[in-house]
């Protein structure tokens, strides 16, 4: 005679604690639930329309300056540390944890065009209107020591733009030339130039560290490899590019913010055309910054708002607007993922989320797991027409129609490559 005993491991069920969850079996066989597609399909709309209306992008605003800030640059190892460049010459390096300015230092005479960080993060260069070339310690001096430079460069003419290299003593300036610096010298150990009056931007690659580019007066944007004597390819477009930066996980790809109010990404190996084409604001972009993954990009425009594209489609997936900010002249990706500051012409640095609904602070591991959950159910509903409406509708602020231009039809781009 056969008997069936059943057997329970109390483990299995009980709980080893009061605080802990009731452990309940479940079955995963897809014929007990039939109504599991529309369980999700409810949870994904319920979870879209939460994320809508959770959306507070806004952190903080940083005022000090007493002037427009024209500049912005990060920590190459402290992420709570940002440095900014106003108009009046005056340079501020900011805590953002403490949301407080930690020095003060009267860096030049006219606007200070750009600002990068060291390498290894122990000190920063400026450039400005009264053509010099300025190192700084990061590190305040001590009590009633006098702010000083520990290098200054004095140029033959303006510098607009300044990048230092992701590992090595040497960074590049653009004015009316492309110079190549080491930081033991007074005078350029390589200058490049294509025929151009002047140049706005240049940039290191941070992957392929030998290669640079830079934004021209020409409507071109011009490729260099340090390795070289000369220039490697040019391509000219229909407006002027303002700024480009490279994308931190792509080697080849680059981004630049054009005058004709869009953005476009190349492939420098193939400049014939662009990769993409990232449409929607209705004036002039005139900063772009990449986020450390790669993945997404912000720009600031002279229509009073900043976006953020995914790299590989043509429009963006947030806009971020205040009623007191006016055009946003810089803009920088914090090297943490998590914020995005911007620098604009009414003497405010903003601090923003860079995803609105994102809760700040720690998680618990219940918290981290439903939001995971619902982003899974999100992305695989995102295609339903409900669910679509609520995450494309154009509920966010952004300026009235009549305080900026509005184009009615976009100017196709016109691309002409050189080697």
């Amino acid at each position: 005679m056969k008997v069936k005993v059943l057997c329970r491991n109390p483990d299995d069920y009980v709980r080893e604690t009061t605080r802990d969850i009731q452990r309940v079996p479940r079955n995963y066989d897809r014929t007990l639930h039939p109504f599991e597609v529309p369980r999700e399909y409810t949870r994904a709309l319920n979870a879209t329309k939460m994320e809508r209306l959770f959306a507070k992008p806004f952190v903080a605003s940083l005022g000090g300056h007493r002037d427009g800030v024209s500049c912005l640059a990060k920590h190459a190892k402290s992420l709570s540390t940002v440095l900014s460049g106003a108009c009046d010459g005056e340079v501020k390096v900011w805590n953002l944890s403490r949301r407080e300015c930690l020095r003060t230092i009267p860096a030049h005479e006219g606007f200070v065009r750009a600002i990068c960080s060291r390498f290894c993060g122990t000190s920063f260069f400026t450039v400005g209107d009264d053509k010099t070339v300025k190192q700084w310690r990061m590190e305040a001096p001590g009590y009633r020591v006098r702010e000083e430079p520990l290098n200054t460069i004095l140029g033959k003419a303006v510098y607009t733009g300044i990048d230092h290299h992701q590992s090595e003593g040497t960074f590049a300036t653009c004015g009316q030339t492309v110079d190549i610096w080491d930081e033991q010298r007074t005078s350029p150990i390589r200058s490049f130039s294509w025929g151009v009056d002047s140049f706005s931007c240049v940039r290191y690659n941070p992957v392929e560290t030998e290669l640079l580019a830079s934004c021209a007066s020409d409507r071109s944007i011009v490729l260099y490899d340090m390795r070289e004597s000369t220039p490697l390819k040019k391509v000219i477009m229909k407006l002027r590019s303002n700024t480009l930066c490279w994308n931190p996980m792509e080697a080849y790809n680059f981004t630049c913010s054009n005058e004709d109010y869009n953005l476009y990404t190349y492939d420098m190996r193939y400049l014939e055309t662009p990769v993409t084409v990232h449409m929607d604001h209705v004036s002039a972009v005139l900063d772009v910054d990449y986020s450390p993954t790669g993945k997404e990009f912000v720009s600031a425009s002279f229509d009073r708002t900043i976006r953020i594209f995914p790299k590989d489609k043509g429009h963006s997936r947030e806009v971020y607007h205040t009623k007191r900010m006016q055009h946003v002249i810089c803009v920088r990706w914090s090297a943490d993922n998590k914020y995005v500051l911007s620098g604009s012409d009414e003497m405010n640095i903003r601090v923003w989320k860079a995803n609105a609904s994102e809760k700040l602070g720690v998680l618990t591991s219940r918290e981290k797991a439903a939001v995971q959950y619902n982003q899974k159910l999100k992305a695989k509903f995102k295609n339903h027409p409900k669910v679509r409406r609520i995450a494309h509708h154009p509920t966010r602020s952004t300026p009235k129609p009549g305080s900026v231009p509005i184009v009615t039809e976009k100017e196709k781009h016109v691309v002409t490559v050189v080697e």
